[in-house]
């Protein structure tokens, strides 16, 4: 651990603008802090080697059953948290792993869905809807899904692109909840 001792700008080395940095000693960093990694996993469902992302998003499940439960003010504040604390957890993963957005980084989707949710009136038919319009959304990544994904780098484009595809899952969502009756919603 000598080497950690002379700071982060020894093992940190600038890869473009763009990209931000990369590690370049890796054996001399300690090692990542269980929480960062349970976190950035969704408590390790990330880890599943079929369709982490979707896994990832079950995981939000009852994370988002549980925040209606509170309010939609409580759950607006609790959401605005965690995108802050998802893209902090996403940076520190990323920078450590020295890749950007792996697979098993799903506190993305978790966020994601969460906004998905976001003063949806909360039933079965909503929940499953908002499941599939996200997951399709994030995995398609139409414009500007795609742009954010390609385009902006660190934790912040780990996180950026989950968010676009909830914001635009949640304007589908009210709208159907609003404007329509194919949801059961009146």
């Amino acid at each position: 651990m000598q080497r950690w001792a002379k700071g982060p700008s020894y093992w940190l080395t600038p890869l473009t603008v763009e990209m931000g940095y990369q590690i370049s000693h890796t054996e001399d960093l300690p090692s990542m802090k269980p929480i960062f990694v349970a976190l950035a996993t969704g408590f390790y469902v990330g880890k599943s080697p079929y369709f982490p992302g979707t896994c990832g998003t079950l995981v939000a499940l009852p994370i988002v059953w549980i925040l209606n439960q509170l309010g939609p003010l409580s759950y607006l504040v609790i959401t605005f948290v965690s995108i802050i604390g998802a893209t902090y957890v996403a940076e520190m993963y990323e920078v450590y792993h020295n890749r950007h957005d792996r697979p098993e980084v799903v506190i993305d989707e978790i966020v994601g869905f969460m906004v998905t949710m976001t003063l949806i009136p909360q039933t079965a038919i909503t929940l499953l809807t908002g499941f599939i319009l996200f997951r399709i959304l994030d995995m398609v990544k139409p414009f500007p899904i795609s742009y954010f994904d390609k385009h902006v780098s660190g934790g912040y484009g780990v996180v950026m692109d989950d968010l676009v595809a909830g914001l635009i899952a949640n304007l589908i969502l009210q709208y159907l909840v609003l404007r329509t009756t194919w949801l059961g919603v009146f």
